[in-house]
Order: structure tokens, then sequence, then C-alpha cells
């Protein structure tokens, strides 16, 4: 699956409001997020600098907030249950 980067502010800002469907992992340098404006149910993974998974939300539905997490360094959002097999500890390469 392709892994596309928000790097932009307006990138960022819009992440994937208003999206009903989507094929591929949006990542964000980032420790926390929203899902105000979604329109389905996502996973996401944050991870440190190095990959190593610290927090994994699955089926996260819309209108929820992630808070600033100590340590994280990247999010990633994507299709519920792309990445089923991961835990936490685990390393992410994408």
């Amino acid at each position: 699956m392709e892994v596309k980067e928000a790097k932009t502010f307006t990138q960022k800002l819009k992440g994937l409001m208003f999206q009903k469907k989507f094929d591929y992992i949006l990542k964000f340098k980032t420790n926390s997020i929203h899902t105000f404006f979604m329109k389905t149910n996502i996973d996401v993974i944050l991870t440190d600098k190095n990959g190593k998974i610290m927090y994994i939300y699955r089926n996260l539905k819309p209108n929820k907030i992630i808070l600033p997490k100590k340590g994280v360094k990247y999010t990633f959002e994507m299709p519920v249950n792309y990445l089923n097999n991961k835990k936490i500890g685990d390393k992410l390469n994408l």
C-alpha cells in the first residue's frame, strides 16, 4: 500500500477529512491527531523516531482525539485492519 506524507500545512490540516474511502497510508510528523469530520473509521499507529510502534488505535471512530504522546514522532492513519498483525514494540517499516 502506498504511503503518502502530509508535509504542508494544508495537507496536515485536511488529512483524511471528508473521505469515505481511501487506499493508502497517510503519514504525519506529529504526536497527536483528531478524527473530526472523518467519514469512516481508521486504524492509527504512533511510532518513535526509529519506527518502533508505541501506540495502536484500532477502528478509531470519527470525532475522537488522540492527545499528544511523549516520545512519539510519527503518526500513521490507515484503513481499518490493514496492519492487523502489528503490535506495540514492533518496528514499522513503510
